[in-house]
């Protein structure tokens, strides 16, 4: 199953003043320092603080009447919950979410204010998906993935159409493009809109250390799934496995996979507060982080456009990141 141009410009049209149109944000000052030209696709201003709003309504936006009763379920650390959240009280359904009981607090308060009842896990003994399941069959309400599903990957597509026609109005093409990965469903979906639009921009991905799931997939050409031994600051890139359909899609999509550490994701963020005076959450900042780390081979005078994917952070955490205690 794969996901094409044309699914990623109908979700578009679906989404069509409803999702933001981010803009793309520059700063000189950057640009001088690394030698590039570099654009960033800042996610964070989309509706419930990132991309993940635009993947969960293409998705429940093609539900059928009588399932739209019964209502959704969706399990996710955070920015998936608001997406899925959301949606579900624009198009008028019931929704459950399941979440970890360490999940951030403004992400929890975000998903509740949604509308969505909260049901909490321990990410240590329980799992999210029997969970998921459960309620599910009790109560006849549809999963909603989080990444592995054609319409959610359509509709995190859209990020990388728009940033397409914004550089094209621009008069520029992007040499490369950069995104955060997780389980895959925003990078599969960019840079399928990418490729498409230009073959030649190269895309690349970026996960944080200790979750590198989907480069060791890469590398081994199986579906890798890994046993987290910690935590990483990017609560929102935790999987442990990629998608089985978005593995293909990156296999046939990416020019590679960098690692950032949790070190380089503060700076990262730092970065994005003192530059481009955005708030981005560390999952979100993964891109950039692995730019200032040198990890993407860019080469002077590029076009680099990076992803910020969500700026959903606590803001005692963002503190303690941005007086340099993390």
């Amino acid at each position: 199953m794969s996901v094409t141009l044309a699914d990623i410009e109908a979700a578009a049209g679906r989404l069509a003043g409803l999702a933001v149109e981010t803009p793309l944000i520059g700063s000189a000052a950057l640009d001088e320092a690394l030698g590039l030209r570099v654009l960033f696709k800042a996610e964070t201003l989309q509706r419930v603080g990132a991309f993940k709003f635009r993947g969960a309504y293409n998705r429940l936006a093609q539900l059928p009447e009588a399932a739209r009763k019964a209502g959704v379920v969706a399990f996710s650390s955070g920015n998936h919950a608001q997406g899925v959240a959301l949606a579900a009280r624009m198009l008028g359904m019931p929704a459950v979410i399941v979440m970890p009981q360490d999940a951030p607090a403004v992400k929890v308060e975000a998903t509740r204010g949604y509308g969505a009842e909260i049901r909490f896990y321990d990410r240590l003994t329980d799992s999210r998906e029997a969970i998921a399941t459960e309620i599910a069959e009790a109560s006849g309400a549809v999963v909603v993935p989080a990444f592995d599903d054609p319409h959610i990957i359509a509709g995190q597509g859209t990020v990388g159409l728009e940033m397409m026609a914004q550089t094209r109005a621009m008069g520029l093409t992007p040499d490369m493009v950069v995104a955060p990965i997780s389980g895959g469903g925003l990078v599969s979906g960019v840079a399928t809109a990418v490729k498409a639009l230009n073959p030649s921009t190269a895309v690349f991905g970026v996960e944080p250390e200790g979750f590198d799931d989907t480069r060791l997939s890469l590398e081994t050409g199986e579906r890798t799934i890994i046993k987290p031994t910690g935590r990483t600051l990017c609560d929102s890139l935790e999987s442990p496995f990629p998608g089985q359909i978005t593995l293909p899609i990156m296999r046939e999509t990416l020019a590679g996979v960098a690692v950032v550490s949790d070190a380089e994701v503060a700076e990262a963020v730092r970065c994005a507060v003192s530059r481009l005076k955005l708030v981005v959450e560390p999952g979100g900042a993964a891109g950039l982080a692995a730019l200032l780390a040198g990890k993407i081979p860019a080469q002077a005078g590029d076009l680099v456009v990076v992803v910020l994917s969500g700026g959903n952070i606590d803001p005692g955490l963002l503190a303690r990141i941005v007086s340099g205690e993390l």
